[in-house]
């Protein structure tokens, strides 16, 4: 297992390395410049190009920019916020982006998983259908549309929450933004739950255990749901990335200073080190939440933990 962990790391680690790159080279060719000033002129143009070292040869700027990097220095910021460091930054608003996103993963998974083992121990009854029912409207529904209406019926209308994200209501300014979120992962965590779980309780190793007179709550909790996690799993780790990297839009909808307005803002200001900053961010999360994904594997089932360490 540990080697194994070892070598997923360090393709993770040349993985990243390729996305630099690839990210470096976008950049290169995204046209316009980051000093849209009108009242810049070429030469002065010319003369910021030289002080940022944008005027070196693509090669040296990349290597140049990976070294820096491992020493936690992203570089400046062009047009946002001149000269400010990018990697302060990105940790200012990393942290909300991050918060938004566990409160969302939270609820989808606590309330995906109930729905789901209430739907599958009841199979073809009206619970059933009920829970399938409420699956289908958050697969339907876009989180922007659950926001909004979040917006006006409890901000708005019954003034429970805050519409806008308040620095001196960090954590109840996040409940809105974090439901809008949940909606979808809750619906296609209960979906699969269900399909998997009835799978596991119509199998013949689950007859077996009924044969041995096992009660029905142990048979659940310690062969159903142990079972039906593994596959489950699976399907979280990529709406854990989604989420973290996908609620760019429910953070304009409710002014959160998150790392996803802060993307879209660099794109459209082609500020260049703080575009590749928070596409490398999102990548690491991305490639850090898989591996968490596949080493949970082995830890859920020691079938897949033996069969890696003989790999």
């Amino acid at each position: 297992m540990k080697k194994y962990i070892f070598k997923r790391i360090l393709i993770s680690l040349a993985t990243l390395f390729v996305i630099l790159l690839v990210l470096f080279i976008l950049m290169d060719l995204m046209p316009g410049t980051p000093f849209n000033d009108e009242k810049l002129t070429e030469a002065q143009k010319v003369l910021l190009y030289a002080k940022y070292g944008l005027d070196k040869p693509f090669y040296v700027r990349f290597f140049l920019y990976a070294k820096n990097m491992l020493k936690g220095d992203l570089g400046v910021s062009y047009a946002i916020n001149k000269n400010f460091a990018v990697s302060e930054m990105v940790k200012e608003r990393l942290g909300i982006s991050i918060g938004v996103g566990a409160m969302a993963m939270l609820l989808g998974t606590v309330f995906g998983l109930i729905l789901g083992i209430l739907a599958a121990l009841n199979h073809n009854s009206w619970i059933d259908n009920l829970c399938s029912a409420i699956s289908v409207i958050g697969v339907s529904v876009p989180s922007y549309v659950c926001a909004l209406l979040l917006c006006y019926y409890v901000a708005y209308r019954l003034g429970w929450l805050p519409i806008l994200y308040n620095t001196e209501q960090p954590v109840t300014s996040l409940i809105l933004p974090a439901i809008a979120l949940s909606v979808s992962p809750t619906a296609n965590i209960a979906r699969f739950t269900r399909s998997e779980m009835i799978d596991v309780m119509n199998s013949d190793y689950i007859l077996l255990v009924q044969s041995k007179g096992v009660k029905n709550w142990k048979m659940i909790i310690t062969h159903v749901l142990r079972n039906t996690l593994i596959p489950v799993i699976t399907v979280m780790g990529p709406i854990l990335v989604n989420l973290l990297t996908g609620s760019s839009v429910i953070e304009k909808i409710f002014g959160i200073p998150g790392i996803g307005r802060l993307m879209i803002t660099a794109i459209q200001e082609n500020d260049y080190n703080v575009t590749i900053a928070c596409a490398f961010v999102y990548s690491v999360m991305y490639i850090v939440v898989m591996l968490l994904v596949d080493i949970l594997y082995g830890v859920i089932d020691p079938r897949i933990r033996i069969a890696k360490e003989e790999a």
